[in-house]
Order: structure tokens, then sequence, then C-alpha cells
């Protein structure tokens, strides 16, 4: 049950649905458990669920409620203690606080369809620093740093040894889109054309031209993970923050609407000339 590049926000949510399965295979129900430990049922499901962690002792009391060989319960009372370890991302808890970096770090395959603004692995800067000065007016100088120091550590994601494949759609409208002015937005499409070269990148662009589309609900990004354990699941931001569905009926619907996005849009080779044709015109 190792996650891959060990994202304890992953191991956290491997561990839960193992105690998910283990419950319903002897035969126990929420509240039953958690009468036995004298805790809430809202705190066992809010663990089966990943949505909090699982201390060591919690699930060496829970296993042995469920009878658990003593094979079993120390290895998954490993899981509990390498779920609580921090990512590096945590260290700026006061300008990051959800659980998407987490899943990010450990996803093996990331499908992103964008139609505001280029996503955040593929940012610059500047162009960054631009979104978050409109977009957030009364945030200060020193967060907005530290977050554009996290968005450079996520991009690592992909120049690190085994790196994230990254597809990605955008809608005409993000490339259009003049961000931070001029020079901002002519550095930002050479980033993107840059990006594009790598092996693990793939970049598509929907020109206005396709008209009406699957995607017009809105932008979404699926994340895989190759691991059986993982099941795929797709972030949906919001102003707030963002939610994650992972159901079979939801993602099989994500996945519908992103392959036909791909269809609908320009080849990636099209697309890169196109992005770089844009840069032009903005010298």
């Amino acid at each position: 049950m190792t996650a891959r590049r060990g994202s304890p926000t992953a191991r956290r949510r491997r561990l839960g649905a193992e105690l998910r399965r283990l419950r319903d295979a002897s035969g126990f129900t929420i509240e039953s458990v958690a009468e036995r430990l004298e805790c809430s049922a809202s705190k066992i499901s809010r663990i089966e669920t990943g949505q909090i962690g699982a201390s060591p002792r919690d699930v060496r009391d829970i296993l042995t409620i469920y009878g658990s060989p003593a094979s079993e319960i120390e290895s998954l009372v490993q899981v509990a203690r390498e779920a609580r370890q921090k990512g590096w991302w945590q260290s700026y808890g006061v300008v990051l606080t959800g659980a998407y970096v987490g899943f990010e770090a450990a996803a093996d395959r990331i499908e992103a369809y964008e139609v505001l603004c280029v996503p955040g692995l593929l940012q610059t800067a500047e162009y960054a620093r631009q979104l978050m000065l409109v977009g957030n007016p009364d945030m200060g100088q020193e967060e907005i740093e530290n977050r554009i120091r996290i968005r450079k550590q996520r991009q690592s994601l992909l120049t690190q040894d085994e790196p994230v494949d990254l597809w990605v759609v955008l809608d005409e409208a993000v490339l259009a889109r003049l961000v931070g002015g001029v020079e901002v937005m002519r550095r930002q499409l050479e980033r993107l054309a840059t990006a594009a070269e790598r092996p693990n990148v793939t970049i598509q662009v929907l020109p206005f031209r396709a008209g009406a589309h699957s995607g017009m609900e809105g932008p979404f990004c699926i994340l895989r993970f190759d691991e059986e354990v993982d099941p795929d699941m797709t972030y949906v931001a919001m102003a707030t923050g963002g939610i994650f569905q992972e159901k079979e009926d939801e993602m099989a619907r994500y996945s519908f609407v992103f392959d036909r996005l791909r269809e609908a849009a320009l080849s990636p080779e099209e697309s890169v000339k196109f992005i770089i044709d844009r840069a032009r015109e903005l010298q």
C-alpha cells in the first residue's frame, strides 16, 4: 500500500478504503463500531472516506474489533503512521489547506480541461501573480509569494525522474485573454509551447470555431492512478475550494466529456503552432 511519490494524502485515502472494506467483510455497521470505540459515527465515516486521518491506535482498535490477524493489523498500523507524515505542501498550511495538491502529487496521469486560465502546473510566476492579485485583492504580498512558491514546487511533477503524464485541453479563450498585459501573456504562451515539447506533456487547443461542445458546463481535472486500490477521481474547482467526484457514473461522465473534447480540439501539433502564432501576434 505504498502510494506513488509517497503522498500521505493518498495513503490516508487508501487506508480509509481498506478499513471500509474490512468492516463490510466483518459485518459491522459504522454505528456499531463507533459504539464499541466510544466515539461518534461521523468520525468512523470520515476516516473511511479519507477526510481525516486515523491514528495508529485507532487502526489497531478498529481492526481488533474486526478480528483481523496480527500481521494485517501491523501492516495497516504502519500505513497509518505513514499517512500522518506531513507532505511538503503542509508547511504552507496558512495559504494552502485543500487536499488537491496531495492527490496531485500521487497521480500517475492528469487530464485537465480549462476554459478560463492556464492550469497551475503550466503557469509562469508572472501570470500566476496577476491572477492572484486580481482574484484576491485583499491578499498580502507575503501570501502571494508563498502561493507562487507552492505553484513552482508543484510544477516539479513534470520534470522529476518519474514525471506525471499531463494532458490539457485549453479553450481558445485562455489564449486570447490578456492576463497581466502583452509581455506577461507572451511569455506565458512561450512557456506552454516549451512545455508541450516534453514527452509527458500534451496540450490541445479547442478553437472557437468548434462551436458548442461537450465541456460547456465548465472546467475540471481528472486524476488517474495506476494502482487498483487508488480509484481515479475528478476535481471540480470553485471559488471557495472545490469538490472531488469519485463515483463510477461520475468518472464515466467526465471521461466521456474529456474524450469528446480531445476529438473536437486541434491536434497536439496544430495546437503548438496555434500557441506559437498567438505569441508572435503579441510581439
